[in-house]
C-alpha cells in the first residue's frame, strides 16, 4: 500500500475538513497517481470531495466507524483496519492508496511501504497533521523533485520509503 498527502512545514493537511492550499500540479499528481486505482479514506475525506461523491475512475474505500452510515453508491465501507487488510487482496493488480484524513494515515502508515508527500514549502493554521516522517526511524526519504512554484507557492514532489518494519498488534 501507498499513502498520498500535501503537507505544509509543520506536516498540516487541513484545517476545518479541507486542504491547507490548492496548487494545481499537485491536483493533477494526485489525480494521475491514483486513477484506475483504489482509494482508501475516512468518512470526513469522502464527505468533503465534491458533492459528497466518490472520486470517479477509482475504487474508493471508504472507513468509518459507524455502521449506520448511509455510504454513497459505488463506495465500498470498512469498519475497521483490519476488514480494509482482509479486502485488499481482493482488488488483484490495483494499488491500494491511503489518501486521508488525519487518523486515516495514522491507522494505515505501518502497512504502506510507499509515502508520496507534496512538500509545501510554507506554514498554515492546520488542525489536522500528517506523522512527521522525517522523524520517524522507519522512513527514508527517497527522492524528491526540483523545486516548483505556483502563486508564489514553493514546494516538491517527495517519494518517502519504509527502511524498517514496525510490530503493529492489528485492531478487531
Amino acid at each position: 500500500m501507498k499513502l498520498i498527502a500535501a503537507v505544509d512545514r509543520n506536516w498540516g493537511i487541513g484545517k476545518n475538513g479541507d486542504l491547507l492550499v490548492h496548487l494545481k500540479e499537485d491536483m493533477k499528481f494526485f489525480r494521475s497517481t491514483t486513477l484506475g486505482q483504489v482509494i482508501l479514506i475516512g468518512r470526513k475525506t469522502l464527505e468533503s470531495f465534491p458533492g459528497g461523491k466518490p472520486l470517479p475512475g477509482r475504487t474508493n474505500v471508504v472507513m468509518t466507524k459507524n455502521h449506520a452510515y448511509a455510504a454513497p453508491e459505488d463506495t465500498i465501507v470498512c469498519y475497521s483496519v483490519r476488514e480494509a487488510l482482509e479486502k485488499a487482496p481482493a482488488f488483484g493488480e490495483k494499488e491500494v492508496i491511503v489518501a486521508g484524513g488525519g487518523k486515516i494515515y495514522c491507522n494505515f502508515l505501518p502497512y504502506c511501504d510507499t509515502a508520496l508527500i507534496t512538500k509545501v514549502d510554507a506554514a498554515f493554521p492546520a488542525d489536522t497533521f500528517f506523522p512527521n516522517l522525517d522523524e520517524d526511524p522507519h522512513w527514508a526519504l527517497a527522492e524528491t523533485s526540483a523545486p516548483l512554484e505556483e502563486n508564489g507557492i514553493s514546494y516538491t514532489f517527495c517519494r518517502y520509503e519504509r527502511i524498517e518494519e514496525e510490530e503493529v498488534p492489528l485492531e478487531k
